[in-house]
């Protein structure tokens, strides 16, 4: 399999040559729950068209869980708002690979422990304040919606441990396959399974591994597995759906090979 390059966002945040500005910080812990905390943590650097990193660091035991981007049948979605910040343009959650979890006959897209959830910025100016407001969910015993608001204001140093952090949280989150030689082929509908079907082409993967996630998250989908010719890996559509009307729907496609956490956009093919 030939290099497949990750975006060069993290290169951008960490190599000073390439920094624009500078700025560093992070908030105080806020416990949420019992057990679980938050802060916020930044690198202190952006780049030169404005983008940066932070990240909801989140402190919770091995046995506690919260959510991917698409909860699940049971989960509470993370919602982030940025909207009383000055000079905050825009936000873009990086989602780390998750564990697709199914316990007592429901599946979650779900995180245990400690967490890091990396936040792209694009920030104006040199003295732009973050305001967040997060919500999300926690789970231990049983599973609670938790509130935290933090600000950070974005001036200051590089911070060296805080960048060391977000690039190791930044290597978990899934890369966009570049490589011409796609381990994926066609995905289609199967009615009679209720499944979706994907053509597996090469051997880079592990077919249990695979995610497959519409942008909005309906219809939800099952964990993968590997049909009984180990051509193709079926994904369970949970929900009720009309075959209709997930002909040509995009869908995101998650997977690991031995490199790391990979995505392929991918859309359903019609009969």
């Amino acid at each position: 399999m030939r290099a497949i390059m990750r975006p060069l966002l993290l290169s951008a945040l960490i190599v000073l040559s390439s920094v624009a500005a500078s700025w560093a910080g992070e908030t105080a812990w806020q416990e949420v729950a019992p057990e679980v905390s938050i802060r916020l943590v930044s690198t202190g650097e952006v780049a030169a068209d404005g983008r940066t990193l932070i990240g909801l660091e989140i402190d919770m035991p091995e046995t506690t869980k919260t959510y991917w981007r698409i909860p699940g049948e049971t989960g509470i979605p993370t919602e982030l708002d940025v909207s009383g910040s000055e000079g905050v343009r825009a936000h873009r959650v990086l989602w780390p690979y998750p564990t697709v979890e199914t316990r007592d006959g429901y599946v979650d897209y779900v995180y245990y422990g400690p967490l890091v959830l990396p936040v792209e910025l694009t920030v104006e100016g040199s003295t732009a304040q973050l305001e967040l407001k997060a919500l999300l969910g926690i789970c231990s015993d049983i599973c609670v919606p938790v509130t935290a608001a933090f600000s950070l204001s974005l001036a200051g140093e590089r911070d060296t441990g805080n960048a060391l952090r977000l690039r190791q949280a930044f290597a978990l989150t899934p890369a966009a396959w570049t490589d011409a030689d796609s381990p994926l082929g066609e995905v289609r509908y199967d009615g009679e399974a209720k499944a979706l079907s994907v053509e597996l082409k090469g051997k880079e993967l592990n077919p249990t591994s695979l995610i497959g996630a519409f942008a909005d998250g309906t219809p939800l989908l099952g964990p993968a597995e590997p049909d009984p010719s180990g051509t193709r890996a079926v994904l369970p559509v949970l929900d009720k759906v009309d075959a209709r009307t997930l002909a040509g729907r995009p869908l995101e496609l998650v997977f690991r090979t031995d490199l790391g956490a990979f995505s392929i956009d991918s859309t359903v093919a019609a009969d």
